[in-house]
């Protein structure tokens, strides 16, 4: 902030935990068609000390899968869950919560079949590292991608999206981890909010809290009403209170909809082969 205060300080005391991320980006993996996996491992252990040492107490790792013809391939699906993996443990060994997210890019002209079959696979491959490397399960959050069509298909319904989304973590997520906290993927603000409440609205067995771990689809209206100016500030906060508002209901499955105050909140956010 602007008055020189460190931020890890202005979140303690407004009773936020910090968290950060700690991976250093995506390098290809030879022998495939563009696929990657994630650099970041050799001096974590001494950054999570670090990080732990400055407030700190969970971290974020990003994997990118993405669906083609032969993708994702074994090796990739492979490399990335013992990536997750062994971040996840070194994050353990220093106090903070892994938040684990495998997240499968929405590019491509799939249907929600595919991607809930390619989702169920790398879920699967990831939670078998995880078991292999003695992460406790208890201590890590996973933040999937949600079970929907490719961009360049016809969208579903909340319903259709909800359905396959719970089922593909049925099949592979373990009832030992407390929640799982979504990524937008590049969905609008609004579909992100409503596929996410009528996940809460099916019935049937759902052992972890599902809840939202969203960027983009969080502060996309909140961006354009502040625009970066100090006159736009109360704007700005009505609007980020209306997301935060909508997805706390979502989690409970009691949003009706309709929570598009300022500008953005339908907008697409996808953009292709994201990175940040």
């Amino acid at each position: 902030p602007a008055d020189g205060k460190p931020f890890v300080d202005v979140l303690t005391e407004g009773g936020v935990l910090p968290g950060i991320k700690v991976d250093k980006g995506t390098i290809e993996l030879a022998g495939t068609n563009g696929e990657t996996t994630t650099q970041g491992h050799d001096d974590l252990g001494k950054r999570c000390a670090k990080y732990y040492e400055a407030g700190a107490r969970f971290a974020k790792w990003r994997a990118v899968l993405n669906i083609g013809p032969n993708e994702p391939s074994q090796l990739a699906i492979d490399a990335n869950a013992n990536g997750l993996a062994r971040y996840a443990i070194i994050c353990q060994e220093n106090g903070l919560v892994p938040i684990v997210e495998p997240e499968i890019l929405v590019d491509g002209s799939h249907d929600v079949n595919r991607c809930a079959e390619v989702t169920e696979r790398v879920l699967a491959a990831c939670y078998k590292a995880l078991n292999d490397h003695k992460v406790l399960l208890e201590g890590t959050l996973l933040k999937p991608n949600m079970v929907t069509p490719g961009s360049d298909a016809a969208k579903v319904s909340p319903e259709v999206v909800a359905e396959h989304t719970v089922r593909t973590l049925q099949r592979t997520v373990p009832a030992a981890v407390p929640a799982i906290v979504f990524l937008s993927g590049g969905q609008s603000e609004e579909e992100a909010t409503l596929n996410l409440n009528a996940m809460n609205q099916l019935s049937g067995k759902k052992p972890w809290s599902l809840s939202f771990s969203f960027g983009r689809a969080l502060q996309q209206s909140t961006l354009k009403a502040w625009a970066g100016k100090e006159e736009n500030l109360e704007k700005a906060r009505a609007s980020f209170l209306v997301r935060c508002k909508a997805n706390s209901e979502a989690t409970l499955g009691i949003y009706k909809g309709g929570a598009s105050l300022g500008e953005g909140a339908s907008e697409s956010l996808h953009v292709k082969g994201y990175k940040y």
